[in-house]
């Protein structure tokens, strides 16, 4: 029963009573008909589901004085009885029907009001690991999956759920992909995930896609079909056991970065055309005396990347920093940039 979820505490309470009355109601019939009729359990069993349900009695008649006083009594409390129970789940129908169309109202609204956020398509281990990160950073997203049992646990954190095909255009328009700042598809399967990226990237040419390859050979089909970057968890895993391995130390530094048991955090950040730091050498700015960050790479507006770049750099408008160091300081300098 798929709209059971959808009940109330006290709904499913009453319609579970209702059940157990009706099994009950047909258990105590049948061993009284057993009794007074002198009758084989599974004739006892016909007789009472026949009263319990108002079919009446046909094939089976009732020989003794006491069992037809004991029907009579019977039909009046199994009538009762079914017409309660009918009640009660006509009641939790119609109920589930009417949750399941706001709901899915509520969600048409909020989902059409959502600008800049994030798609996450499929909802295994490696999308619930992203969902959990776009809600630590109270980012919005809309979550696409078709299995509403993976989502459960988000529907009851507010999260905004499609249960449906991502691999469908109607399905990411749905979800807001002409408006949306980034699009993961982490399906098993690479065929899906080709799908998607191809729908997603032909509705938004301005779209950041990323991709889950499955195996190794799906990631220039990824490329291809317009995905920004691809992510292979195998060869990701397999490259963090190599370095955990080979150098541990590199491998600790890394995992408390990304554990955030340091309070490190990478981070990237774009200088905006009313920043402070425009036009400032990295040595006349407070990022690295003041914040205490350090500046590991520049991209510039048109692409060129600057390593390591020097105290004697200059930062322009456009420029987007690659920055270390503490949560708090990031924060501030965050903030300066807008």
């Amino acid at each position: 029963m798929n709209f059971l979820p959808t009940l109330s505490k006290i709904t499913r309470r009453r319609l579970g009573f209702a059940t157990l009355t009706i099994i009950a109601m047909i258990a105590f019939g049948s061993i009284a008909f057993y009794l007074l009729e002198d009758i084989s359990m599974l004739d006892s069993v016909y007789l009472a589901t026949q009263t319990v349900t108002t079919v009446g009695y046909g094939d089976i008649a009732l020989r003794t004085r006491g069992g037809k006083m004991f029907a009579v009594v019977f039909m009046l409390f199994g009538v009762g009885t079914v017409l309660y129970a009918l009640t009660v789940l006509a009641q939790a129908v119609i109920q589930s029907e009417i949750v399941e169309a706001l709901g899915l109202r509520r969600k048409t609204r909020e989902m059409e009001r959502l600008e800049n956020h994030y798609i996450v398509c499929g909802a295994g281990r490696v999308g619930r690991r992203i969902i959990r990160n776009l809600q630590k950073q109270n980012l919005p997203f809309v979550i696409i999956e078709k299995d509403a049992k993976k989502v459960a646990s988000f529907e009851e954190d507010g999260a905004i759920i499609l249960i449906a095909d991502a691999t469908f255009e109607e399905t990411l328009n749905q979800a807001g992909v002409k408006r949306a700042r980034g699009l993961a598809t982490c399906l098993a399967d690479d065929a899906a995930n080709v799908y998607v990226v191809l729908t997603a990237r032909d509705l938004n040419e301005n779209l950041h896609i990323v991709a889950r390859a499955v195996e190794e050979q799906a990631e220039p089909k990824l490329i291809r079909a317009g995905a920004n970057r691809v992510v292979a968890p195998t060869i990701i895993g397999s490259q963090s056991m190599a370095r955990a391995l080979l150098k541990p130390t590199i491998a600790d530094f890394m995992d408390s970065i990304v554990a955030e048991s340091f309070d490190l955090v990478f981070d990237e950040v774009v200088v905006k055309a009313n920043s402070p730091y425009i036009d400032k050498e990295l040595k006349n700015t407070n990022i690295s005396g003041e914040l205490n960050l350090l500046i590991v790479a520049i991209r510039r507006k048109g692409g060129e990347m600057i390593f390591q770049p020097s105290a004697d750099t200059c930062i322009r408008d456009g420029d987007l920093l690659i920055v270390i160091g503490k949560a708090e300081a990031m924060q501030k300098l965050i903030n300066a940039s807008k």
